[in-house]
């Protein structure tokens, strides 16, 4: 592998990655669902994304934005409305243990790796990898250094999602959590 550009791909998706909807994504899946279920929902779906990235290089370019945007936006919305409406547990704290829940543990990894997924489809960060693989020719370094970089910020989101929820109010932050997917919904239908 070649450091400097494994550095540099590393860097640029880290800071790009850092302020987008998919980071904020993870940051909310955490502070409702199992935190280590939302980093390997997540993380397949960022392997998932870096590899057609990489593999198609710039021929992403090529997907129509607004069918990606709309489709978006109404996972966004589904999943808004099935924060708002899902109900609290009596308990204060939940168990996310892999050996006492494993369906709700496998349906935080899923919910999480579909989010992620869709949400991700012609990215900034994605169109950005397509566009490195293209112009250095080093399909690995690109695709490990992308995926380590999405990976950092998806971490980073899920601490900070899964230290509030001890924080805040459990209703509090599912209604908030809920609005800001509906919010992010929206903007997606309506700036596609």
């Amino acid at each position: 592998m070649e450091l400097n550009l494994f550095i540099s791909t590393f860097a640029l998706i880290f800071v790009a990655e850092l302020p987008d909807k998919t980071a904020f994504a993870a940051l909310f899946l955490a502070t409702c669902h199992d935190p280590f279920a939302v980093f390997l929902g997540a993380s397949a779906a960022f392997v998932i994304q870096s590899f057609v990235a990489v593999a198609f290089g710039s021929l992403l370019n090529l997907l129509p934005p607004s069918i990606v945007h709309i489709t978006a936006g109404i996972l966004f919305l589904v999943f808004a409305v099935m924060m708002w409406t899902r109900k609290q547990p009596d308990s204060e704290e939940v168990d996310c243990s892999i050996q006492g829940n494993s369906a709700q543990f496998s349906k935080s990894i899923t919910t999480a790796f579909m989010t992620i997924f869709i949400a991700e489809w012609g990215d900034l960060t994605q169109l950005a990898t397509a566009t490195l693989a293209s112009k250095y020719h080093a399909p690995l370094t690109i695709f490990t250094s992308a995926t380590l970089a999405l990976w950092t910020v998806t971490a980073i989101g899920v601490i900070i999602g899964s230290r509030a929820k001890h924080l805040i109010n459990p209703l509090l932050l599912q209604k908030t959590a809920a609005s800001a997917f509906g919010v992010v919904g929206i903007f997606f239908l309506v700036k596609p």
